[in-house]
């Protein structure tokens, strides 16, 4: 009895002991891996996973996390390693190390950024950037949003984005139009890999615009001209197709078809083999609409091939043909006003050629020759015919710097722009420099110097400023300030000589501030801004004032001084669970002509109207849900009243308006608002096989985006969809 105290004692030292005892685990950690994650530009990346797998053991890898500094640091047993570094966003880099006991081995890495990532922005700053860092307000649809969608055309994409509308003359193929944050349909820059496909001083007409093989579309909202020139008026839309990036080759194919005898078709075929990458697509739609002489044909072919001469070496070439042939049958909607046996042929060509590559660890230059060829043909039994063809093909050229706090980037354009009866040679010389202060405040400061073949030499700039208010990831989360300014300025449309000679150029200047507040460790996204655009010098047309030097165009080409927009727009996303998101945004938009010349047949040209297309109001709601190994989207989309006309009425001075129904002179000034919705379906039959279903205009609603052009009501798609390879 007496002995148990005294073994109990002994046996607390002795584990005492053996505690203090390093295990043999313990004695072999001793050698450490650290190091710095920094972007191109030398900016900490916080939050990339650093692993390192044992290569001769089948222990499980040890990880860690990049601080706010992008620091990190292993402990590691002696070995051998494959350390992989992993952030969303840029490129996966992986390297193989040798660690020796009480080794401290420092390994600093450069992520790349990976510019087709749904979190990368291309087309905002001169370099590509993090969302999360850009300046200007971007939005950005997915390949994946698109899916979820089943989407086959742009313009339904675009509607649901803030501060977008659009016009459509009639249901499908009938011409459609696009307008960004209250500006006209020519004041926004598109893109199609980097190929500009406006024409000259002119719009894009979105109405034969396939989605098939287009992986990424950016809407940068913000005067953009200090680095793309005329017609970055309001914004840039950049589109970026599908690019081949697995080794075993993929092949995508895709039937569906519905109701008006609808059809649509589409494959690709892409893949990686060594340095090549290649990627393939070809889609054919039909339809006969709802209406006489209402069909519609569509045929698009694009292709994306790139050669990798080393990681800081590659050479790209995008090619994009879209043909399409569709009826015109006018607005049906308003008495005597429907005309059969109208059509529009359109023809639209971009190609772009483009170099990237590096010379040593601070400098990446660009060099980018494109051409695209647009041509169209009108036909009316009133009228006749009507064609049309523009050329544009220019040079651009860019060098970045890239130091520890930020990028420089100059560069020089050289363009040709011809249409049917003029042409123009425009060059332009700009300089952007993006500067870090710390790690809260970023700034740009940006300038062009465009000398256009018809204004002359004119010099546009653009600020921006990005505070960092906030970081965390908890329920209140990183909250980021914003603010930008810029000055835009467009050439006219190429006419004839004698038509325009008194125009000067379009010119814009909009700023915009806005905040990006995260909740709920990043599951809640929630950004407004508010935005103030002020146009000058509107090029507009009047009818009812006939050019005697420019007969071919029935009236007369004039600039009015001028108009602004102003408002608000909101958006948010909520990842409710993993199988359920929700998206939504609202946009107030205020738009009016303060100044205004000419004859008064068109109300737009009035002081105090408010400009054409584009509603006070306009919201969207789009929630998608997966389970079951089925897709669910639904998507609503609230368009507000918008100033418009039947451009049967004739105003007085006033403004004023007398009926006239003899006459068919209704005084229409306006389209009423409306409320449609969409549900989209897919399922997944495994083996690579997966359904499509689509209803659009769920509740048969009745509308028009255009007075008088009747939208397409209630109407189905069911197909198949196949894919093969995908890894």
């Amino acid at each position: 009895m007496r002995l148990r105290p005294f073994l109990a004692i002994m046996a607390g030292i002795l584990f005492a002991a053996a505690g203090s005892q390093p295990s043999a685990a313990q004695s072999q950690i001793a050698a450490r891996l650290s190091g710095t994650v920094t972007d191109p530009s030398g900016a900490a990346v916080s939050d990339a996973i650093v692993s390192a797998q044992p290569l001769d053991s089948p222990a499980k890898p040890t990880e860690t996390q990049t601080d706010h500094g992008g620091r990190f640091s292993l402990p590691l047993a002696p070995g051998r390693y494959r350390v992989t570094v992993r952030r969303e966003s840029f490129v996966q880099v992986k390297q193989e190390f040798t660690l020796a006991n009480d080794e401290a081995r420092t390994w600093d890495i450069v992520l790349q950024v990976q510019p087709l990532s749904s979190n990368v922005v291309v087309t905002a700053a001169a370099e590509p950037e993090l969302a999360t860092a850009a300046i200007a307000p971007v939005d950005i649809v997915t390949r994946q949003d698109i899916d979820q969608r089943q989407e086959i055309w742009l313009t339904p994409v675009f509607a649901s984005l803030p501060g977008a509308s659009f016009s459509q003359l009639g249901p499908m193929g009938g011409s459609t139009t696009f307008f960004l944050d209250g500006g006209n349909s020519n004041y926004t820059k598109v893109l199609i890999d980097g190929a500009p496909v406006n024409q000259p001083g002119g719009l894009v007409d979105f109405s034969n615009f396939s989605l098939d093989s287009i992986d990424k579309i950016e809407v940068v909202h913000g005067a953009s001209s200090s680095l793309y020139g005329s017609d970055a008026m309001d914004g840039v839309i950049q589109i970026f197709t599908h690019r081949g990036a697995t080794r075993l080759p993929e092949l995508s194919l895709e039937g569906d078809g519905g109701m008006f005898d609808t059809g649509h078709g589409a494959g690709q075929i892409s893949g990686l083999d060594g340095k090549f990458d290649y990627s393939a697509g070809a889609s054919y739609f039909s339809s006969d609409g709802q209406g006489a002489g209402d069909f519609f044909r569509d045929t698009t072919l694009s292709g994306n091939l790139g050669w990798k001469f080393s990681d800081a070496d590659t050479l790209r070439l995008a090619l994009r043909n879209s043909s399409s042939d569709a009826g015109q049958p006018g607005q049906t909607l308003l008495p005597g006003e429907a005309v059969v046996g109208q059509n529009t042929w359109l023809h639209d060509f971009s190609s772009d050629l483009r170099w990237d590559f590096a010379v040593g660890p601070h400098w990446q230059n660009q060099i980018t020759g494109y051409e695209t060829r647009l041509w169209s043909l009108g036909y009316s039994p009133l009228y006749g015919s009507f064609e049309s063809e523009y050329n544009r093909a220019g040079l651009d050229a860019q060098s970045t710097y890239l130091f520890r706090n930020g990028t420089v980037t100059a560069g020089y354009m050289y363009e040709v722009e011809n249409g049917p009866t003029e042409g123009r040679h425009n060059l332009a010389g700009y300089l952007e420099i993006n500067y870090r202060f710390g790690s809260r405040v970023t700034a740009i400061v940006g300038g062009r110097m465009e000398d256009n073949g018809f204004f002359g030499t004119r010099f546009v700039p653009r600020v921006g400023i990005a505070y960092a208010a906030r970081y965390g990831s908890g329920f209140w989360g990183a909250t980021k300030l914003r603010a930008s300014y810029g000055k835009g300025i467009k050439e006219p449309e190429i006419l004839p000589a004698d038509c325009s000679p008194q125009l000067a150029p379009e010119q814009s200047q909009t700023v915009d501030a806005g905040i990006d507040q995260y909740f709920a460790s990043n599951r809640v996204r929630f950004s407004a801004t508010f935005f103030h655009n002020d146009f000058h010098n509107i090029v507009s047309f009047d009818s009812s004032v006939t050019n005697p030097n420019c007969p071919a165009y029935f009236g007369s080409f004039f600039n009015t001084d001028k108009a602004r927009a102003y408002g608000a727009s909101s958006s948010f996303e909520i990842k409710a669970a993993s199988w359920l998101q929700i998206f939504g945004n609202y946009t107030y938009d205020d738009s009016l002509t303060l100044i205004g010349e000419g004859g008064y047949d068109d109300p737009a040209m009035l002081p105090g109207s408010r400009l054409f297309k584009r509603p006070l109001h306009a919201a969207n709601l789009i929630a998608n849900a997966h389970f079951l190994r089925m897709n669910w989207n639904v998507a609503g989309t609230y368009v507000g009243r918008r100033a418009d006309s039947d451009f049967d009425s004739t105003f007085n001075a006033n403004g004023t308006c007398t009926v006239d129904y003899a006459a068919e002179n209704f005084c229409i000034t306006s389209n009423p608002s409306y409320v449609k919705w969409d549900l989209a379906n897919s399922i997944d039959l495994s083996h690579g096989f997966s359904t499509v279903a689509v209803v659009d205009n769920l509740f048969n609603r009745h509308y028009s985006d255009a007075v008088g052009y009747p939208a397409l009501r209630l109407n189905y798609r069911l197909g198949l969809k196949y894919v093969w390879g995908r890894e």
